[in-house]
């Protein structure tokens, strides 16, 4: 999907003569900054007002709340510290918006969200436009010191609107599953046989000291960094992640009854939860159905399974005679994939079936698709420090009793992603689009 930049953007573009055709540094960061707040509101393009005020869960936020947090962002990190003089419009919102940044003041419960009814859907979409406007304002009159103080927060800005549409697609996910009508949130047509995946192989890597984290070029989150060297043993590599077939392996093996295959954390999570199956799986008539963003089908074997949690994955893998990577091996051996695949501007909203037989000579579907849990704890690189102030919180305070994760998935986009990029989550968590990569030790 191609988005026009906003109109302010055409008519400076319109007003320049044909011999001056580059735009400026202000025309690029507004142009971009105009491109991902359109994509925003492309995604919520099929959504009635009612679809956008429910909250399922206390991990989910109402679709209303992530198109108002992520004009909160710009407002007081650009508008309130740039713009001489700046005045809120409602004041109010920016408790209601904040999310936990505590050095930007007090906020709203995040487990509350879904009982603000007001402001509306429609007012909410207002203060998007009226936000958006200041900044084409401030950016269209700012001169070259000023906008060198501005850019990397509007691209820090840029990049959490995009973990936004992220968490924007897998809490409707979640909030549509929660209705029996099982709503469609993107018509999509699926392969009605689609090809038997190659088998899985795995990938030798010899011991090696690697370098680890980003090289400070282009953008970055802060937890990528500082870049290290590492010492990464021998290990081997699946070439492609865990498909739903094998894990139908799993659930008919009793796995969900083995006690021995489970962290005692992850087992006491199991029977307290209830689970028997990826989350969005219902079975039905003695087959599996699966809960997708395009409606209610069956279970496809040949789609990486997803919507698993840490624990359902080092289960899986222990049961497979296997391990999850660390996040060091999964680097390492990421180094020399193309980051392409199945993201979020292929608007799927699904994973994407396993590569065929015959096409199993390389690793697959390291990006895009589903987020691939490491079995490395969420913790600071060697040197880091959080950086001052309320933006400082961004990564660092959530340091503590979390998995990383690596790769994307379908929801995230190509434009986000890096192969340093560290997502985290706790290990119970599964409405993301999560999935499984096995490891395993020299034989």
């Amino acid at each position: 999907m191609i988005f026009a930049a906003a109109p302010v953007i055409d008519k400076v573009l319109a007003g320049r003569s044909r011999l001056d055709a580059s735009p400026t540094r202000a025309e690029r960061l507004l142009a971009r900054f105009h491109q991902i707040r359109n994509f925003t509101s492309a995604l919520c393009a099929n959504l009635e007002p009612e679809d956008f005020v429910v909250q399922s869960m206390p991990d989910v936020s109402p679709t209303k709340w992530h198109l108002a947090h992520t004009t909160w962002f710009f407002e007081t990190f650009i508008l309130k510290k740039f713009v001489s003089g700046y005045h809120a419009d409602v004041p109010e919102y920016a408790y209601l918006f904040n999310s936990y940044y505590n050095a930007a003041g007090d906020m709203h419960r995040r487990d509350l969200r879904g009982l603000i009814s007001r402001p509306t859907v429609r007012e909410a979409q207002r203060y998007r436009s009226s936000i958006d406007a200041h900044m084409d304002n401030l950016l269209s009159d700012a001169d070259e010191n000023l906008i060198d103080e501005i850019e990397p927060i509007l691209i820090l800005g840029i990049h959490h609107e995009q973990q936004h549409q992220e968490l924007l697609i897998t809490d409707i996910k979640h909030v549509f599953a929660q209705n029996p009508l099982y709503p469609v949130f993107r018509e999509h047509k699926t392969n009605i046989a689609p090809p038997k995946p190659a088998l899985m192989r795995f990938f030798d890597f010899d011991e090696a000291i690697v370098q680890i984290g980003h090289d400070g070029h282009e953008f970055a989150y802060d937890n990528e960094g500082p870049r290290h060297r590492a010492l990464v043993s021998a290990f081997s590599l699946a070439s492609r992640p865990v498909t739903n077939g094998e894990y139908l392996q799993f659930i008919e093996d009793g796995g969900y009854a083995r006690a021995e295959l489970w962290l005692s954390l992850g087992w006491m999570t199991v029977n307290e939860q209830r689970w028997q199956a990826p989350l969005y799986w219902v079975k039905r008539d003695g087959a599996w159905w699966n809960f997708t963003l395009s409606g209610f089908r069956p279970v496809d074997e040949s789609e990486p399974v997803t919507h698993v949690s840490y624990f359902e994955a080092d289960a899986y893998a222990n049961w497979a005679g296997a391990r999850l990577p660390t996040e060091f091996e999964w680097e390492r051996a990421a180094s020399d994939c193309p980051v392409e695949g199945n993201f979020v501007e292929n608007e799927a909203f699904h994973p994407r079936p396993a590569p065929a037989s015959g096409q199993g000579r390389d690793l697959h579907q390291m990006f895009g698709d589903v987020w691939e849990w490491t079995r490395s704890a969420y913790s600071p690189y060697p040197g880091y420090r959080a950086a001052p102030g309320a933006l400082g919180e961004y990564n660092g305070k959530f340091m503590c009793n979390q998995y990383v994760l690596r790769g994307g998935s379908c929801a995230t986009s190509r434009t986000h992603i890096r192969r340093t990029y560290r997502n985290f989550f706790p290990p119970e968590k599964r409405w993301q689009f999560t999935g499984i990569r096995l490891a395993r030790d020299p034989q």
